[in-house]
């Protein structure tokens, strides 16, 4: 689990900066710069210091699963018998590294844990689920939602 830090202050060309990166993670320096009215040498600057402060933390390729064969996705909530620090951590672990899973969120509330996942069909989703979710002792129950759509949220940028 990561620490809370104290958020960064961060002034409006940080903001557009960190717009134009969460648009575009790919873009050159030199586009950025350009994007931005700065000079090449002080946007590598704050990029760099942006990273530095954990602001930005990586940046990722944005995939289609339908595409690459796993066009239904679910979302799976898992719900635990047993709550012990070991049991919930290793089990987060075995989750999030189980492939077909775009996400893992360790919650509160009823639920302990939502599974994002990907996968080829319905019966694959089973599989899934009993090969993957229920096979392990500590969890009491599971239930699956199909997802229709996903759409990117604002995020926390201001405009």
């Amino acid at each position: 689990m990561r620490n809370p830090q104290r958020p960064v202050t961060l002034d409006h060309i940080d903001h557009q900066l960190l717009r134009a990166l969460a648009e575009d993670a790919g873009v050159t320096n030199k586009a950025l710069a350009g994007r931005l009215g700065l000079a090449e040498s002080t946007c590598a600057y704050r990029v760099r210091a942006l990273r530095e402060a954990g602001v930005v933390t990586g940046s990722r390729a944005q995939l289609d699963v339908a595409l690459l064969g796993c066009p239904l996705q679910a979302m799976i909530k898992v719900r635990l018998g047993s709550h012990t620090m070991a049991n919930v951590s290793q089990l987060y672990d075995a989750l999030a590294a189980t492939p077909g899973v775009l996400q893992a969120f360790h919650v509160a509330g009823a639920d302990d844990f939502y599974l994002h996942v990907a996968v080829e069909n319905a019966e694959a989703l089973r599989d899934f689920v009993l090969r993957h979710v229920t096979s392990h002792r500590v969890v009491r129950q599971t239930e699956t939602h199909l997802v229709f759509e996903v759409r990117p949220g604002a995020g926390v940028l201001r405009a």
